[in-house]
């Protein structure tokens, strides 16, 4: 693999102009999406159309679509000579990285009951995002970022770990609550309860906003920021969509409950 990036990159400042390059375009397209989420749903689950293309089953594409997020990151890994995975504040920061994306992929979609089909547009623009965001995550940890040596210890990066973790935990437990509201053999929406749904219609949205901020203010880099920034835009159009839903939907919706940000929004 490095004889490919040799022959794709003329130096490694070149190579490191490019990623930076696609995180400022990260931040663009996340305006992007901003706007046009402002009158229009992402099509997959409950608003999925035909209009963006056949129908792909939902675990065929949950798998499909998020796998090049680990492989790529995995392949960069164990095929390139990465000269910065020895160093401790690097190697926490793609634990993290991995920590998500195996349960993200390798799990997450064999644990899907039912679920409507992802149109193919999704999909495929899923997983161009996935193979874009995996090689510029860990290309820059594993061969570019430079941390002082007990960077580990600065507040910035055990607060960014700990909102790591803490939306983490409550990303998969929420998935879990979602999981479980139907009984086998019953079909139809449910109102979610238990854990952060008590408070907003979107605990799963919320706690993978929480990972990727966490994740950016440990990383300090353009490169997390840019992701976090783009997660945040496209869950928290998520999160208020599935709470107008809730509401339409159901009577006895809780008025308290919040759309993403417990007790504010």
């Amino acid at each position: 693999m490095d004889a490919l990036l040799s022959a794709l990159f003329s130096s490694e400042k070149e190579e490191l102009y490019i990623l930076d390059c696609l995180a400022y375009f990260m931040v663009f397209m996340a305006a992007c999406c901003f706007v046009t989420l402002l009158f229009e749903n992402v099509p997959y689950g409950r608003y999925s159309t035909s209009k963006y293309g056949f129908p792909v089953n939902a675990k065929v594409a949950w798998f499909i679509q998020e796998l090049p997020a680990f492989l790529v990151p995995f392949s960069l890994l164990v095929w390139t000579s990465s000269a910065r995975t020895s160093l401790l504040p690097n190697q926490l920061l793609i634990a993290m990285y991995f920590c998500h994306y195996v349960q993200r992929a390798l799990i997450y979609p064999f644990l899907i009951r039912g679920g409507k089909p992802t149109p193919f547009v999704s999909f495929a623009l899923a997983f161009v995002f996935c193979v874009y965001n995996g090689y510029m995550q860990i290309r820059y940890l594993s061969h570019y970022a430079v941390y002082p040596a007990h960077w580990f210890t600065h507040p910035c990066f055990i607060t960014g770990s700990v909102l790591w973790f803490t939306g983490w935990l409550v990303n998969v437990h929420s998935d879990h609550i979602l999981r479980n509201l139907r009984q086998p053999g019953e079909s139809g929406y449910k109102i979610p309860t238990g854990g952060m749904f008590e408070y907003v219609s979107g605990a799963n949205f919320l706690g993978e906003i929480t990972e990727w901020v966490g994740f950016a203010l440990a990383g300090h880099s353009v490169h997390s920021a840019a992701f976090a920034v783009f997660t945040a835009v496209v869950l928290a159009s998520r999160a208020v969509a599935h709470h107008k839903w809730y509401l339409a939907k159901f009577e006895n919706y809780p008025k308290q409950r919040k759309a993403l940000i417990p007790f504010l929004f």
